[in-house]
């Protein structure tokens, strides 16, 4: 059975930019359904994504969150590539990032990405990069250096189980916890990456996505790590408690009375409250087992991705047309992870 393998470009206002991307990865993957999702764009995206022989859908609420929890509903693939439409990634690798998550098998190929040019990253954004990712590396685990690459390949499996309630530019967050919640196998593959082309805009808010991005691990934190977060807030809470009761118990322990009744009440209300915070958390952890549980099973409802019989590797079948001599192919490469 072959292999079915879909591309999915979420646009706004790229009209520049989107033929050139949909021609690459048509000249990467040629047996690829490529869609375009239009994302209520005011300029000619969609007239250029058709000339270009792309598949093109619309999404009207605005944010990339909701195209791709469009796409994810939407398209039936084994394998689903998403790729920004604004030509900063390299799309002709699409087939290498393919031929790796089917030789891993992996659920997640993430496009690390490498500045092919030293204007790549606009100003502030490599640095938010690296401190947002810091954090989801401390909070959820190692296995990441480029969470917020939007250039990524997904089996069918983690396509169909993953919810995708974010709304804007904060999903590829979302997409990364994700994985690193369940455990899924992930690897990652440098890409380059490059300014966008001449009459090509960027429509992410430095500031305003990095706030929304940092909420998002803060929340994200307080739902798939309760007993960490309520461990931290029950934590302050007792310190505060500590330190307005060490007065109160030194004046009994000096004169046998407490004068600041009111004090007392105070660091005992609040020490209560910290036992209380904890205790939430560590309810709040069984129940987020159960949900891990729900989900993984419903991840393990798809099959790995496989290749199919005839499913010959980029990198194989280009030693394959030097060589001339099809059965003389090389071994299969292996793939460490990062």
């Amino acid at each position: 059975m072959d292999q079915t393998i879909a591309c999915v470009i979420p646009c706004y206002n790229e009209e520049a930019a989107i033929g050139k991307v949909v021609s690459d990865l048509r000249a990467s993957l040629p047996a690829a359904l490529i869609y375009v999702y239009d994302n209520a764009s005011t300029d000619n995206t969609i007239t250029e994504a058709l000339k270009a022989g792309a598949i093109v859908r619309s999404e009207p609420r605005k944010g990339k969150g909701n195209v791709i929890r469009r796409a994810f509903a939407d398209v039936e693939a084994d394998v689903l590539l998403i790729i920004d439409g604004d030509d900063t990634y390299d799309a002709s690798r699409a087939r290498e990032m393919v031929d790796l998550l089917l030789e891993g098998p992996y659920d997640q190929v993430v496009g690390a990405r490498r500045e092919a040019v030293d204007s790549a990253y606009r100003a502030g954004h490599a640095t938010g990069n690296k401190m947002l990712t810091g954090a989801v590396r401390i909070l959820f685990g190692n296995d990441v250096s480029d969470m917020l690459s939007g250039y990524r390949a997904f089996s069918r499996r983690y396509v169909k189980s993953f919810p995708a309630l974010s709304r804007e530019f904060e999903v590829e967050t979302e997409m990364t916890v994700h994985a690193l919640s369940l455990r899924l196998p992930t690897t990652e593959m440098e890409v380059d990456f490059k300014d966008r082309p001449p009459g090509s805009s960027s429509k992410l808010r430095t500031y305003r996505d990095g706030w929304r991005i940092l909420k998002l691990i803060l929340g994200l934190s307080r739902r798939q790590r309760p007993s960490l977060f309520h461990s931290v807030l029950a934590s302050a809470l007792a310190v505060v408690s500590v330190i307005l009761g060490i007065p109160v118990i030194v004046d009994f322990a000096r004169t046998g009375t407490v004068p600041r009744f009111p004090t007392a009440i105070l660091a005992s209300a609040i020490m209560i409250i910290a036992v209380l915070v904890l205790m939430v958390g560590y309810i709040l952890e069984s129940f987020m087992y159960m949900r891990q549980e729900q989900a993984r099973l419903a991840h393990l409802r798809y099959p790995a991705p496989t290749r199919s019989p005839d499913f010959v590797p980029a990198d194989l079948k280009n030693t394959a047309d030097r060589m001339n001599k099809p059965d003389r192919l090389p071994d299969v490469r292996t793939v460490r992870d990062r």
